[in-house]
């Protein structure tokens, strides 16, 4: 499963009409980008065949038809020529070139300080530049006697054994589901996809070329963290069926107890000297305060927590919500249920993306298997415009005039975009249309990708928006707040999930017994979105503060997180002291920061009245607030200034 970029020869077969056909697929300016490793030969650069501009899901840079054609031509010859030649690869483009690379793909100037990330993502010498496989510096011994246990496999879990296993260090994972993936595990229900582009949402060590949808679904996703376990023989170090109940600093002898309970109700401790908790934000269902949910006689679930039992075909099925899993789940079913009413708090912002549920040609199956950078640039081409290079779009001008409907002026543009998109789909149904088009600026809440699917189906006649909240469940069916009754046979709840309770319902104390929740309240916070004083040696991935709103890859965020973590543990193990700490003053300084930050963003704009990003002051405590540059950066080493250590004899 992973990609060498240093292997030589490469596997580059013999009959050129296969390698034709596979360029008819190509994604011409990733291609180019291939060219240029393949030949050595950087003129592309200055010609006149070129990207015209990039947008999310757009891979072909706007180019004409004739200049596509052009350049398969050229690469084509460019291929053979590199075959014939032994598939000897040139010396590997100069620092200042990759940079006139990455402006030439994406159309745009990116800044210099995106050249050393592009490089490690590049790995042109053909090794995992994030990889913790850590040599003499940190004493064997040291590492062999500092234990670790991880809460949850998921994907932040098994990246965790991945790089500890790397390091050399003892560790355990403990799972709650029968096996790995966590949200792709535990969310199963129908038309369940991820939104982030496949080839972004994975391990930058194990990219994987096999995805048969650019946006795959659940079962795909779960068998690649599976096949990650696998490939790096991680089985042995996880505990299924298996949860942690709570963990708690022993002052004394500078470990944490962690009490777990299986499936069969057997509790059991386990002592550790680190703690990674991979739990996420997102993995406890969320179900709505509702009068009389007891009471009805139907079927029903929530989302995430799907009944394979749930017999919807025919029946009258109401859906309360409309979010990102409704948004999928509508049209999966609309066709095969009687009726289906949905019930909607507030509409959200999407975009189109024609592509969301296309498969995956062959040829560029062909192209990420076999060229070599291919994958790595087609990354990039994936990341920027929908990651850093959109960042303008959700910075408030508190001086733009149309603060009612958009942020600033790109942000304009988005909210004109975005209602063009929904009025073409819509048609002259103006009564859908008030229904649809959402009543805050775009961008400031989760923006969802469309095909076309979700108001095809609201505009089903077997389908009713309601924009009525729901008062109250009976016996047989849902009263919405105007006093209309909706029969039911069936209610699905697509509520989200418990973000107001991070790490809930874990107990979790750290130095002198202070509880984690007490500690946080309303408002949770880690440094970095992964340490926290008092709680020496705890650590968090997709901890608070480091969710998404509107792009980029949990993974590559992962990747980040899992480094710094491990350069904590470098640190720790080389000073031979018992436990690492973040100081008071530097999360104190972070957290202020932090909240200056989301005050110049979208997310907390005054158009916004409901959103679970937000606490109930109205604040933003799940999301990053910064460019994924910046996570990039800052989690690169663990400054020793940042922490206080903690001697194996020492006071509370």
């Amino acid at each position: 499963m992973t990609y060498n970029p240093s292997q030589a020869p490469f596997d580059i077969p013999a009959d050129d009409a296969l390698i034709a056909r596979a360029l008819e697929d190509a994604s011409i300016p990733t291609l180019m980008m291939s060219m240029i490793h393949l030949s050595g030969d950087t003129a592309l650069l200055d010609g006149p065949l070129r990207p015209a501009g990039v947008y999310i899901n757009e891979y072909q840079g706007y180019m004409s038809e004739e200049d596509k054609a052009a350049v398969r031509a050229q690469a084509l010859e460019v291929i053979k020529a590199f075959r014939e030649s032994g598939c000897v690869m040139p010396p590997p483009p100069s620092e200042e070139t990759i940079h006139r690379m990455m402006n030439f793909l994406v159309a745009q100037e990116v800044p210099q300080e995106y050249v050393p990330m592009m490089l490690e993502e590049m790995e042109l010498d053909g090794r995992d530049q994030r990889s913790d496989a850590w040599g003499p510096e940190v004493p064997f011994d040291q590492r062999e006697q500092h234990r670790v246990l991880v809460i949850g496999g998921g994907m932040s879990g098994v990246l965790a054994a991945v790089r500890l296993q790397e390091a050399g260090i003892p560790f355990v994972v403990i799972e709650k589901n029968p096996s790995v993936g966590g949200t792709w595990y535990e969310n199963r229900y129908p038309g369940v996809r991820v939104d982030v582009g496949n080839h972004l949402y994975c391990y930058s060590f194990e990219p994987a070329h096999h995805w048969t949808q650019y946006f795959s679904q659940q079962p795909e996703l779960q068998k690649y963290f599976e096949g990650v376990v696998e490939h790096h023989e991680l089985q042995s170090h996880f505990r299924f069926n298996t949860e942690v109940t709570g963990a708690t600093w022993d002052e004394s002898r500078k470990l944490w107890t962690v009490t777990t309970v299986d499936g069969d109700g057997n509790t059991e401790m386990h002592e550790a000297n680190s703690v990674i908790s991979a739990v996420g934000q997102l993995n406890r269902p969320k179900l709505p305060d509702i009068p009389g949910v007891e009471n009805f006689a139907g079927q029903w679930c929530h989302s995430a927590a799907w009944d394979d039992s749930l017999d919807y075909r025919g029946k009258n099925v109401v859906v309360v919500g409309s979010g990102a899993s409704a948004f999928q789940l509508v049209p999966a079913i609309a066709e095969e249920v009687g009726s289906l009413t949905v019930f909607q708090r507030s509409a959200p912002w999407m975009f189109e993306n024609p592509i969301y549920h296309e498969n995956v040609p062959e040829g560029k199956k062909w192209c990420l298997q076999h060229l070599p950078f291919y994958a790595r640039w087609f990354r990039f081409l994936l990341f920027w415009p929908a990651c850093d290079g959109a960042y303008d779009t959700v910075i408030v001008d508190p001086d733009w005039p149309h603060q009612e409907r958009s942020a600033n002026e790109m942000n304009e543009f988005v909210y004109q975009m975005f209602s063009d998109y929904i009025k073409g789909q819509v048609g002259d149904d103006e009564e859908l249309l008030q229904k649809v088009i959402p009543d805050y600026v775009p961008m400031g809440k989760r923006t969802l990708q469309d095909n076309g699917s979700w108001l095809s189906a609201l505009k089903r006649d077997n389908v009713a928006l309601v924009t009525q909240s729901v008062a109250s469940v009976s016996e047989g069916g849902v009263t919405a707040s105007d006093g209309t009754f909706y029969p039911a046979d069936v209610i699905i709840y697509a509520t989200g999930f418990q973000t107001d309770r991070f790490l809930w319902p874990m107990e979790i104390r750290g130095r002198g017994g202070q509880l984690l929740a007490e500690r946080w309240g309303k408002e949770p916070s880690a440094y970095l979105g992964i340490t926290v004083p008092g709680f020496p040696n705890f650590y968090c991935m997709y901890g608070p503060g480091t969710n998404l709103a509107f792009g980029g890859s949990l993974i590559f965020n992962g990747e980040c997180q899992i480094r710094y973590i491990m350069e904590c543990l470098k640190l720790l193990l080389q000073s031979g002291d018992a436990a690492l700490q973040c100081r008071e003053a530097v999360h104190e300084d972070y957290y202020r920061r932090f909240r200056e930050q989301h005050a110049r963003l979208i997310w907390e704009h005054p158009s916004i009245k409901s959103s679970f990003y937000q606490n109930e002051d109205g604040k933003v405590t799940l999301l990053w607030p910064w460019k994924i540059h910046d996570m990039w950066s800052w989690t690169r080493t663990a400054p020793t200034t940042d922490y206080e250590l903690i001697p194996q004899e020492s006071a509370p």
